[in-house]
């Protein structure tokens, strides 16, 4: 039977924190319902074990992550946009670790759940909205996307593990990269037909 006050919703908010406090690979049931004050099999009436979790998790923070971006590019056009965009991205990374990684792991989602968020969809639609400011159509709005996401993914993973040792500090670095992205999607290659495959 269900525990009073236990929900999918709760038992995935719990998840959430652990992930943020002890890193999204090393959340376990148990520790999700030491947290909850339950035993651990109250947690398999709301979700169906740790995968399931761990894609709710995901979806919860890839919604999370959309309405911190959304609200911040919100009236935004091409460069402040860009940085708007940008600037929540890492910040959520920032203030999320656990929940970020979930974001961006390889899990397999019940397909219902998929279905119900929003935050996948609107991440999508944000990105491409923005791009579409600088003019950019098909096959290179897809081009961008993946430069973007791969510049933003590279550099908050990096610098969550050190990876930037020299004296130039990350917050310099990242505002020249942003300066270098948009005088790149400003000026972005023409496509050509026949581009390898």
């Amino acid at each position: 039977m269900a525990r009073a006050g236990l929900t999918a919703e709760r038992v995935t908010a719990a998840g959430a924190e652990q992930a943020d406090e002890v890193g999204f690979d090393r959340v376990t049931m148990a520790q999700v319902a030491r947290r909850l004050g339950v035993k651990d099999a109250s947690l398999y009436a709301h979700v169906r074990g740790l995968e399931d979790l761990r894609g709710r998790i995901a979806l919860l923070a890839a919604d999370e992550k959309t309405i911190r971006i959304a609200e911040a590019t919100a009236g935004q056009a091409g460069k402040d946009a860009l940085v708007a965009f940008a600037n929540a991205w890492r910040a959520y990374a920032h203030e999320h670790p656990g929940r970020y990684a979930a974001t961006q792991a390889s899990i397999r989602i019940d397909p219902d759940l998929v279905a119900q968020a929003a935050g996948p969809r609107r991440a999508v639609e944000l990105t491409y909205g923005m791009l579409r400011g600088y003019g950019l159509d098909e096959p290179d709005l897809t081009d961008a996307v993946r430069l973007l996401r791969s510049t933003f993914h590279g550099f908050v993973a990096l610098e969550a593990t050190g990876g930037f040792a020299h004296a130039r500090t990350p917050q310099q670095s990242w505002t020249r990269a942003l300066d270098a992205l948009h005088t790149l999607l400003e000026h972005w290659p023409t496509s050509q037909e026949g581009d390898p495959a």
